[in-house]
């Protein structure tokens, strides 16, 4: 049995077991802030890590929204510990999917694009870094798929967690404080996915056609700088 497979098997029943015991622990069928926060702390201690065991399940997952946990976490333990807790949860959860994708995507990527200022092996981690750190501070932008898409580019562990951190700390504060459901029109997230998509290509092809502008040397997309050690 090869690495992906035992990978992708260990996934999908770590998550499985992890929704189970949601369930066996009474989590109520609604995502309502006011449902869960009520469960939550009816759970006494160990709600915060239930509460962080959902955040992990929802980005990893994927499909499941992580800003009404995000307001949960305000509503069942206020604004600060709540922040705390949503944040500790969607990092790891983060950092989950970041790493499954790695592991299961990441050399085939190389392979098909040796020579991608983003995708290659020397790809430039200035670019990487700041565009995790963007979409983090702006929630239309799926925080699953970012974090499985950042998981087959060049970008280093380090640096993925700080940007998703440090970008997700402003809105998840923000939910947390509101303490109610935030919804988005799906279209939303399809345009935002296309504009950050199309930057992506953009970006290096424009630089690669001036690779000693300023731009191209500050955000190190020239192969001069690439070829240059990344820290």
């Amino acid at each position: 049995m090869s690495l992906k497979v035992v990978v992708a098997v260990l996934v999908a029943a770590a998550l499985a077991s992890a929704w189970w015991l949601l369930q066996v622990l009474g989590m109520p069928a609604s995502l309502a802030p006011e449902m869960l926060a009520e469960w939550l702390t009816s759970q006494g201690a160990v709600g915060p890590l239930l509460l962080m065991l959902l955040m992990v399940i929802a980005v990893v997952v994927g499909p499941i929204p992580t800003l009404p946990v995000s307001a949960t976490a305000g509503l069942a333990f206020g604004v600060a510990m709540g922040t705390a807790i949503a944040a500790t949860g969607a990092l790891i959860g983060a950092l989950a999917a970041f790493w499954i994708a790695r592991l299961l995507g990441r050399e085939a990527v190389c392979k098909y694009f040796p020579d991608n200022p983003i995708l290659a092996r020397n790809g430039s981690q200035r670019f990487l870094t700041i565009t995790i750190f963007l979409t983090r501070l702006i929630p239309i932008f799926s925080f699953a798929l970012i974090s499985y898409a950042a998981g087959v580019t060049a970008i280093h562990t380090w640096r993925f967690a700080l940007a998703t951190l440090v970008g997700m700390l402003p809105m998840t504060m923000v939910f947390a404080g509101l303490g109610n459901t935030f919804t988005l029109h799906p279209a939303l997230t399809v345009i935002a996915a296309l504009v950050m998509l199309a930057v992506m290509v953009w970006l290096p092809w424009s630089v690669s056609r001036n690779p000693n502008s300023r731009l191209g040397r500050w955000l190190k997309l020239s192969k001069q700088d690439a070829a240059g050690p990344k820290v």
